[in-house]
């Protein structure tokens, strides 16, 4: 399986949204499989994770996002779930899927979903596995957006956006950074 394929189902190769959403799943599967080596003890499942994090984001297109030109219906709070749904479809073992359901922040709870009244399905959508805990924390060192996507983010600047959403947010990514022992 070659997640490029996959991606070119729902985005143009010669598009700008292909090459800002190849970039930076390149960008975030290679931090993932670094992480990976950090904690080669717990044997992570490294070519799932390459593969996996390349498809993460696959689900950007359903949405709003002017700043990278994603002009979808739905909002940009929406691409993990929207984003298991199409490799779902697709007939990918669902571990594929659920990496794209539990990435965003550093994960969303049920009960986030609800007192928040976020337009996602009410489920706990928290990453489980090792393969998810790692694409989540490596996802949140770069973005799509310019002028910023060029350069990955402080492990501290991290904590603080994380903060800003939600405590029990950073406070996840704080236990997983010191679980793979990231430091800046």
């Amino acid at each position: 399986m070659d997640p490029l394929d996959i991606i070119s189902q729902f985005y143009p190769r010669d598009s700008n949204l292909y090459n800002i959403l190849v970039e930076h799943s390149r960008k975030v599967a290679e931090k993932s499989l670094w992480i990976a080596d950090q904690v080669k003890e717990l044997e992570p499942d490294r070519k799932f994770i390459e593969k996996a994090a390349m498809l993460h984001d696959i689900g950007i297109f359903l949405t709003r996002s002017e700043a990278i030109g994603c002009n979808g219906k739905k909002p940009y709070v929406c691409h993990g779930y929207l984003g298991r749904d199409l490799l779902d479809k697709l007939g990918l073992p669902k571990e594929y899927g659920l990496v794209c359901e539990r990435h965003t922040g550093a994960g969303i709870t049920k009960k986030n979903i609800i007192e928040n009244n976020l337009p996602v399905p009410r489920r706990e959508m928290v990453p489980v596995s090792l393969e998810e805990k790692i694409i989540c924390v490596a996802d949140k060192y770069f973005s799509k957006s310019p002028p910023n996507n060029n350069k990955a983010k402080t492990t501290k600047k991290i904590i603080s956006n994380l903060k800003k959403i939600d405590t029990g947010h950073a406070q996840r990514f704080e236990n997983w950074i010191s679980e793979f022992g990231i430091l800046d």
